[in-house]
């Protein structure tokens, strides 16, 4: 199990990775994935949209169950990975990497803040098992 340590994360599984310009890029977790099992379908907003802390922006559906996506962060939708949506099984295999869901223009910058670090997501992970 991956935990990268320059990424945050929040304990519905979702990562964070901070870009220049106020912009993150957001995915879900090899913990997710793994828990999941084969991701077979996902749905994510459209460009332009916005996203609010703690609430669900998408779906991801496995062999196993269907689970919504929740935003780590409050701002607008500047980029969607439209090859997941064509390729969900991606998502399996590189989940920190190719497998990024959306890109996202902070409302509130400080929300960064109350994400966990890695060793913290770690923790919790072990803790829930």
């Amino acid at each position: 199990m991956e935990f990268p340590r320059d990424l945050k994360y929040t304990k519905e599984h979702e990562w964070v990775r901070e870009e220049d310009d106020n912009t993150v890029v957001v995915g879900i977790t090899d913990y997710a994935q793994d828990s999941l099992g084969d991701v077979v379908y996902v749905e994510l907003p459209q460009e332009g949209g916005t996203v609010t802390k703690n609430e669900p922006f998408g779906v991801v559906e496995s062999v196993k169950a269907v689970s919504d996506l929740y935003s780590p962060v409050t701002g607008t939708v500047v980029e969607v990975n439209d090859a997941i949506i064509d390729s969900p099984e991606v998502i399996n295999e590189d989940p920190y990497g190719d497998a990024w869901m959306i890109k996202v223009e902070l409302s509130n910058p400080e929300e960064l803040d109350d994400l966990l670090t890695a060793e913290e997501y770690q923790k919790y992970i072990e803790e829930e098992k």
